[in-house]
């Protein structure tokens, strides 16, 4: 063979590695709510460049798991039952299950009762050795402690959060800055969000100085998310139908920068927000509307702060939470009161999901994520 031959099939051969890498499924989980020996846990696999799923299995993550986390380190899934009572115990749960890549399979090794009950929301500290609860339901959180092989052993610390007959505490969501230096709480019921240290050593959340932020009436915050450096924090609020934009300082306090509407003019029914994304490349916002039904796509300038740059229908009813593939080419909607996944085309040069390019049918999805 000649150079130049040798450097055309050369070719040839790197180009059939990038074609073939590029249609390669990665592994998307979705949960949601399931009574009466119903599996709520199902694994899909999800196809980079057609946007398709493929159902390769599904498995009983207990009562109503409406929310997850991943272990990093130890390939396992961490599903939050959102229930008053589990196992026969006041609280809610945490079931664990293991091996999850395994020929597509995973099996539940643990199950533990999370204090008070009612839990939504669940993450894990960046050592990968607690888990951090919100529960809606009871207006408390929690921290689990992970023994050495990620198994839930105790139940750390818990906060109750005090309530008055008109003021009801509602914690959303709980989760750490990009740095890993602060715990953040989103409180629907009480209009607030509420910033923390962590002490490793004893599982402790420690109120920082300083460190409650309150909204105005009626906003319910609910979901949040950091830009990559964790300057900014980026807020949806469930009840007021905004997003916020908020500069974090050293020191992990908040100051609120931009308050834009999420519903588009003209809109004048009920909506209730739910979930918010940062694009893969960082350039667009994304936050669902429920009621509206609706993607709402916003672009990110070079300060932070963001501007409107569309909004297009979920193909369902009720965007609970979506998700953004690890390749940020699609988006993926799981619309809990139409039982269906809607997948999106992300146009590169807009930002705006197209489509859908694919759906499928599951009961009530109310969280996806990726398996990364």
């Amino acid at each position: 063979m000649n150079h130049s031959g040798f450097i055309c099939s050369l070719f040839f051969v790197i180009m059939t590695i990038f074609s073939t890498g590029c249609t390669k499924d990665h592994k998307l989980f979705a949960g949601g709510y399931a009574q009466g020996g119903d599996k709520g846990l199902f694994l899909y696999d999800f196809n980079l460049k057609e946007g398709s799923l493929n159902l390769i299995s599904e498995a009983d993550a207990g009562p109503n798991p409406t929310f997850f986390c991943f272990s990093g380190k130890d390939k396992i899934i961490y599903a939050l039952n959102e229930v008053r009572e589990f196992n026969g115990n006041r609280g809610g749960g945490i079931t664990t299950l293991k091996d999850i890549v395994t020929e597509g399979k995973f099996e539940k090794v643990n199950e533990i009762t999370v204090p008070y009950g009612g839990p939504c929301h669940i993450s894990i500290s960046p050592e990968n050795d607690f888990l951090f609860v919100a529960n809606y339901g009871s207006g408390s959180i929690a921290v689990v402690k992970l023994d050495k092989n990620g198994i839930p052993e105790s139940i750390a610390h818990s906060i109750v959060y005090e309530t008055t007959t008109s003021d009801v505490s509602h914690p959303h969501m709980i989760s750490h800055d990009p740095a890993g230096k602060h715990v953040y709480v989103t409180d629907l019921g009480l209009d607030r969000i509420m910033i923390y240290d962590f002490n490793h050593n004893t599982g402790k959340l420690i109120p920082v100085e300083n460190g409650i932020v309150n909204l105005p009436d009626g906003s319910g915050p609910r979901h949040f998310t950091f830009n990559t450096d964790g300057s900014k924090m980026y807020l949806i609020n469930e009840l007021g139908s905004t997003t916020m934009v908020f500069n974090v300082d050293e020191a992990g306090c908040l100051k609120l920068l931009q308050t834009s509407v999420t519903v588009q003019p003209g809109f004048e029914g009920k909506n209730y927000c739910a979930d918010i994304h940062i694009g893969k490349d960082g350039k667009y916002l994304y936050g669902s509307n429920r009621g509206e039904n609706s993607i709402v796509v916003y672009k990110i300038g070079e300060d932070g702060l963001i501007s409107l740059a569309g909004s297009v229908p979920c193909s369902g009813d009720w965007p609970r939470n979506f998700v953004i593939d690890p390749a940020g080419n699609f988006l993926l909607v799981g619309n809990q009161r139409s039982d269906n996944i809607s997948v999106f085309k992300i146009d590169k040069n807009t930002g705006i999901p197209e489509g859908p390019v694919a759906t499928v049918n599951m009961k009530g999805p109310a969280c996806l994520k990726f398996l990364n």
